[in-house]
């Protein structure tokens, strides 16, 4: 069963208009089968098959000579050489929505397609599903199930078992994609790393502390973090500052795109473990601010957010800066409501009166409205919020 991605719609504006439409996003995160739905008119290639790299690889000229009306491409990362090809072609024939490119690795993709196709591609990011693209669909919504579930489409779609899904994937990663994007010498270094990263979802990256930890030099963590990110496995949450107030933390904050495959780093295998994980806070803030990361790739958008905190302790987990106007969201697990969840955002509005702030509340109760001026809702209602994105 094929679930629509709210993407879509950007993808066939855009194809309207670019003669190159690149998807990337992590791998098994559904770009194939998106791809292929949407343009199934067009000729189909996965580079990641001998054959398909093969015979394009003995003559490329004669396989692109044949694609009239263009093409869908996986994994170009594969083999970059062709993206000169490509680039030839559309400045010839100059037809919008020509090819459909997609591929796993934003670090190596991203500097290919720009030094070859700038000005004439756009690009999209497919993250995991949404919880507004399936929460009609989940055998269960119960937010300890959405968390370990997390939102890949082996196990939404196709009702894989979580746990053993993740296994796979992660080792999966290690072992092929990996090894294709740097040489680790020590692979059991670089599996700490990442546990550490998971034991420190939420809070402030500190290269030197991990560097500590893991026993590998600053230089090389920065490299490692730099390569989940590149692989779509973490995200870094930069800080909002500016020149007004100069206490403010300017490091980023760890999180993961998906908290079902942060829950299989931790080691958390069921709902009765989450419960009684000191994390779970920080796990529930990142399944929330990962939405909104979907939802603004799924708009073709890039992803401005950013969280605020100073060196006295006060904060909030997520700022949206829209010209004057701030928005500050704090996000917590409970379900019931306490008036000290507040405290973060009344500060935000005493420090900068110049500025129109907007405040929310975003927890795991119910939608309670307006309480001192900031508005109280449960995070499966944070998709009706188009504001926010």
């Amino acid at each position: 069963m094929y679930i629509q991605r709210e993407i879509e719609k950007a993808i066939v504006s855009f194809a309207r208009q670019f003669p190159v439409i690149v998807v990337t996003g992590p791998r098994q995160s559904g770009k194939t089968t998106l791809v292929r739905n949407v343009f199934g008119d067009k000729p189909y290639f996965n580079l990641e098959l001998p054959d398909v790299s093969d015979i394009i690889q003995q003559d490329p000229r004669s396989f692109f000579n044949k694609l009239t009306n263009g093409a869908v491409i996986d994994e170009i990362q594969r083999m970059p050489e062709l993206l000169r090809y490509i680039q030839g072609i559309v400045d010839e024939v100059r037809q919008p929505g020509m090819f459909i490119l997609t591929g796993s690795n934003q670090f190596m993709l991203m500097n290919q397609v720009t030094e070859s196709l700038a000005g004439r591609v756009a690009l999209f990011k497919l993250l995991p599903f949404s919880l507004s693209e399936v929460e009609d669909k989940l055998p269960s919504t119960l937010t300890d199930d959405l968390i370990l579930n997390g939102y890949y489409p082996a196990v939404v779609a196709n009702r894989f078992e979580p746990y053993r899904t993740y296994q796979n994937y992660y080792e999966t990663y290690l072992e092929r994609d990996l090894r294709s994007m740097i040489n680790i010498k020590n692979l059991s270094d670089f599996k700490k790393f990442v546990r550490l990263c998971a034991g420190r979802v939420g809070q402030i990256f500190n290269a030197s502390a991990l560097a500590n930890e893991t026993g590998v030099s600053v230089h090389t963590i920065k490299s490692w973090i730099s390569i989940l990110e590149a692989s779509y496995i973490i995200f870094l949450l930069p800080p909002w500052y500016d020149n007004i107030n100069k206490r403010l933390i300017k490091s980023p904050k760890v999180y993961f795109y998906d908290t079902g495959l942060l829950s299989y780093i931790l080691g958390i295998e069921n709902k009765n473990q989450l419960s009684r994980d000191p994390l779970r806070g920080n796990i529930f803030e990142n399944m929330v601010i990962a939405e909104f990361y979907k939802k603004r790739y799924n708009r073709g958008l890039d992803a401005r957010y950013y969280f605020f905190r100073d060196n006295h302790g006060n904060e909030v987990d997520l700022i949206i800066p829209h010209g004057n106007e701030i928005q500050g969201i704090e996000i917590k697990s409970s379900q019931t409501f306490n008036k000290e969840f507040l405290k973060g955002l009344h500060y935000l509005k005493d420090i900068y009166p110049q500025r129109n702030i907007d405040n929310l509340l975003i927890y795991d109760g119910e939608d309670i409205g307006n309480v001192s001026d900031t508005e109280i809702i449960n995070f499966r209602s944070i998709a009706k919020k188009n504001r926010l994105f």
